[in-house]
């Protein structure tokens, strides 16, 4: 008796190309999608993609933007702002596939309220392997903020200098347009709430880091605790005491406790 041949090879040469060229395309398109570890693609950056944190900024307290473009300083403080006012720990792993940037509200009109225990739970609750592991994450988002303390704050004393600078000149610059006083003073308002964000959202993650700490010794108690505690600490000290001082724009200071 003649046998029906299970499979056609021709026909499985097609689908077994069909099936690669699925897979490949899916690769294809995560790849241009998001970046290692959630970070942003490098050819998916542009000299101006935090631009609209000055806006934002503005905008959340009734204020219009500047016109103007961006210098190199204040385009470098609002790129270097932009990982501190981002939540710590905000993007699992399936974003860098499916998305991994978005803008954010301002402090100024940000809802729901601010929840310190969010971090930690989010902590306590994916699947580690270990709990050591849990303590490694919290100890290096604590490093990370502090390794980028100096370089925002250096950047924020070098534009409020060169503020500073434009605020006299407008008093000097001979026929000097309406739009262009209205735009040099909403560039001078968006840096310094900018900074203001940024040490809103500094306390807002000590307040986070304090609580994940507290609530990780109760569930896996560990003597590295200690050194998450120091490193919280250190960053805490740095917070209260930041390299420069701004005004407040709207007349009363941010509330930056969480």
């Amino acid at each position: 008796m003649q046998k029906t041949p299970l499979a056609t090879p021709g026909l499985g040469r097609s689908r077994l190309a069909s099936l690669l060229s699925v897979i490949l395309l899916g690769a294809a398109l995560a790849a241009c999608s998001g970046g290692d570890f959630g970070r942003v693609r490098q050819d998916a950056r542009n000299d101006d993609m935090h631009r609209w944190m000055g806006a934002e900024a503005t905008g959340s307290i009734g204020r219009q933007p500047s016109r103007f473009q961006l210098t190199d300083n204040e385009r470098q403080l609002r790129d270097l702002a932009y990982p501190l006012v981002e939540p710590p720990h905000s993007r699992p792993a399936w974003k860098s596939v499916f998305g991994n940037y978005d803008p954010l509200a301002a402090p100024w009109r940000q809802k729901p309220a601010f929840d310190r225990s969010a971090y930690g739970r989010l902590l306590l609750d994916e699947p580690h392997r270990s709990h050591a592991s849990r303590y490694a994450q919290l100890i290096d988002d604590v490093r990370d903020d502090l390794t980028r303390f100096d370089p925002f704050f250096n950047t924020a004393r070098q534009v409020f200098d060169l503020d500073s600078k434009r605020n006299a000149s407008l008093r000097l610059v001979s026929d000097l347009s309406p739009r262009e006083r209205a735009d040099a003073v909403a560039r001078m308002e968006e840096n310094t709430l900018i900074v203001q964000w940024v040490q809103q959202c500094l306390e807002q993650r000590i307040a986070s880091y304090r609580w994940a700490l507290e609530h990780l010794v109760i569930h896996a108690p560990d003597g590295v605790a200690a050194d998450a505690d120091r490193l919280i600490g250190h960053l805490a000290v740095l917070s209260a005491n930041p390299p420069v001082a701004s005004a407040p724009v709207i007349g009363r200071a941010l509330r930056t406790r969480g």
